[in-house]
C-alpha cells in the first residue's frame, strides 16, 4: 500500500544551458488596436498581488526535430496573439498609479530558444517542483523584482535537452489573467499548435469595464487581507532571515477524505469542503512547526476564491480571461490555532470562503480604488494558492502528448505561500491526489511533517 502522505525529494543541481536566440513574436495578422491605443484594467487586474509574473514549467519527452518544435510553437503563438492581442501590448502607469495596457510599435511577446547538454533523466524526479529549474524560465539580466511596467507580458523559453526532450518555461503577467484565464490562453495556444489551425474555444472576452468601481466607491467590509500589520511575531523573521527550504508532499485522496471526515464529525450539519479541511490543517501544522510567538498575536490565512459564478449583475461573459478572483481572509490568534481543535480552524476557513459574494467583490474593487495598496503585506500571513482545479496537463498538449510535469517552480522567493497542485501519474490511479508545496526553515521541517501526518494525534494514518 502506498503511503497516504509522502514527502517527495528533488535533487539540488545546476542546469547549464546556452541561449541560442531571443525573438519577439508579433500577432500573425492585424489586431483591433493601433499604436497609441490603450485598454482598461480593472482594480482586480492591477491590485498589488497581481503585479507579478507567474512562472510555470512544462516538461515533454522527445518531440522530434528541434527546428520543427520551435516553428510550430512560434507560428501557433503568433496566430493566437490575434484574438488574444492584449498580450502583445505593454503596461504603463496612469493617474494615481493605476495600470493600463498600451500598444506601441514592435512590441509583441518574447520567445527564447535554449539548449542544455543534460538529459531529462539528469534532472531527477520531474513530478515535483524544483527550485533548480529557475534558469529554464527566462529573466532579463539585472531585472528588478516584481517589475511589470514596460515588460513583455508573456515570456516563453523553450529549452532542448540532449535526450530530445524539452521544457517550456512560461512567465505570464498576472495583470492580464488569473489562473482560469491563463489556462484558457494556454489551451488556445496548444490547440492551435496541435491542430495546425487557429483554435479558440471559448472566444476570448476582455470586458474589464464590467469591474469598474462604483461611483462613489462603497467599502462594505474591513478587507483585513490588504491591511498593513506591524509584525510583532516571530513568524516572518523565521522565514526571511535565513532562506527557507521548499518541501513537497504527495497527499492521497484517502488522506484528504480522512481529514474531511474528522472535521465533519465535529461540526454537525455545517458542510465543509476538502479544501477547508486541508487549508486549516496546513495552516495549523505550519504555525505549530514554526513555534510562532507571542500566543496572542493575530495571524491571517489568505486564499483566492473564483468570483465568476458570484457575479450576476451583470454576469461575466463566457471567455472572460481577466482577474475575477477575490482574496478571502481567515484570522486567528496563534493560541487559537495551536491550542484549538482542527474543526474550529476549518470553520474559520469555511466562513472566509463563503464570505466572498458579489457585494464583497465589489467592495474589494472599491477599496482598491480608494486606497490602492502599493506593497505586498506579509505580516502574520500564510497564503494558500489552489491549482488543483486547473486542467494543466490536459490543457498543455501541443501535439507531443501531455507534459511530464506542469506547474510552478520555486516558492522560496515568497516563502509565505503554499501551493496545492494536481498530481499527474498516467501509470497509476492518482485521481484526486494532490501535491502540497510549502516553505519552512530547515529546523522546522521534521516537526511539520509529523504534524501534517497527524503523528502527534489520536487520528493518525500511515504516512
Amino acid at each position: 500500500m502506498a503511503p497516504l502522505v509522502e514527502e517527495l525529494q528533488f535533487p539540488h543541481l545546476e542546469i547549464p544551458l546556452t541561449i541560442n536566440s531571443i525573438s519577439p513574436i508579433l500577432p500573425a495578422n492585424p489586431i483591433p488596436a493601433s499604436h497609441g491605443d490603450s485598454l482598461y484594467l480593472s482594480n482586480l487586474d492591477d491590485m498589488i498581488g497581481a503585479r507579478v509574473f507567474t512562472p510555470t514549467m512544462y516538461f515533454y519527452r522527445d518531440a522530434g526535430k528541434p527546428a520543427a518544435v520551435i516553428k510550430v510553437l512560434k507560428e501557433a503563438l503568433a496566430s493566437v496573439l490575434v484574438p488574444y492581442y492584449p498580450f502583445s501590448g505593454r503596461l504603463r502607469e496612469t493617474e494615481n498609479g493605476k495600470l493600463e495596457v498600451f500598444f506601441g510599435p514592435n512590441q509583441g511577446v518574447l520567445l527564447v530558444e535554449a539548449r542544455s547538454e543534460m538529459t531529462l533523466a539528469n534532472l531527477g524526479d520531474l513530478s515535483v517542483p524544483n527550485p533548480a529549474w529557475t534558469n529554464l524560465v527566462y529573466s532579463f539580466p539585472n531585472e528588478e523584482q516584481y517589475k511589470v511596467i514596460d515588460m513583455p507580458l508573456l515570456i516563453a523559453q523553450v529549452t532542448r535537452f540532449r535526450c530530445g526532450g524539452f521544457s517550456l518555461g512560461l512567465r505570464i503577467c498576472h495583470c492580464l489573467c488569473d489562473g482560469v484565464g491563463a489556462m484558457q490562453f494556454l489551451s488556445a495556444w496548444a490547440s492551435t499548435a496541435r491542430l495546425s489551425s487557429l483554435t479558440v474555444n471559448p472566444k476570448p472576452c476582455w470586458d474589464r469595464e464590467i469591474l469598474r468601481p462604483r461611483n462613489p466607491p462603497l467599502i462594505q467590509h474591513p478587507h483585513i487581507e490588504f491591511k498593513r500589520i506591524d509584525d510583532g511575531s516571530s513568524l516572518t523573521r523565521s522565514l526571511w532571515v535565513v532562506k527557507p527550504v521548499q518541501k513537497c508532499y504527495r497527499v492521497s485522496r484517502e488522506y484528504q477524505a480522512h481529514l474531511k471526515r474528522l472535521v465533519q464529525s465535529s461540526v454537525g450539519n455545517l458542510s465543509c469542503t476538502t479544501f477547508d479541511a486541508m487549508a486549516a490543517h496546513v495552516w495549523r501544522s505550519w504555525v505549530k512547526a514554526l513555534d510562532v510567538r507571542p500566543l496572542d498575536y493575530e495571524l491571517r490565512l489568505t486564499f483566492s476564491v473564483n468570483g465568476r459564478s458570484r457575479l450576476t449583475n451583470p454576469p461575466l461573459k463566457q471567455g472572460f480571461y481577466g482577474n475575477a478572483v477575490c482574496v478571502a481572509c481567515a484570522t486567528s490568534t496563534v493560541s487559537g490555532l495551536v491550542n484549538g481543535p482542527l474543526s474550529e480552524t476549518t470553520l474559520l476557513v469555511r466562513k472566509a470562503r463563503l464570505s466572498v459574494s458579489e457585494p464583497y467583490l465589489r467592495s474589494t474593487i472599491d477599496y482598491i480604488q480608494l486606497h490602492r495598496p502599493t506593497r505586498l503585506e506579509f505580516g502574520g500571513k500564510l497564503t494558500i494558492t489552489q491549482w488543483t482545479r486547473f486542467s494543466m496537463y490536459e490543457t498543455a498538449d501541443f501535439g507531443w502528448g501531455r507534459p511530464i510535469y506542469a506547474g510552478p517552480i520555486d516558492l522560496t522567493p515568497t516563502p509565505q505561500v503554499c501551493v496545492f497542485l494536481p498530481h499527474d501519474d498516467p501509470d497509476s490511479d492518482s485521481d484526486g491526489t494532490m501535491l502540497v508545496c510549502i516553505c519552512l526553515p530547515e529546523a522546522a521541517c521534521h516537526r511539520f511533517r509529523d504534524l501534517f501526518c497527524l503523528f502527534d494525534s489520536d487520528h493518525q494514518l500511515p504516512c
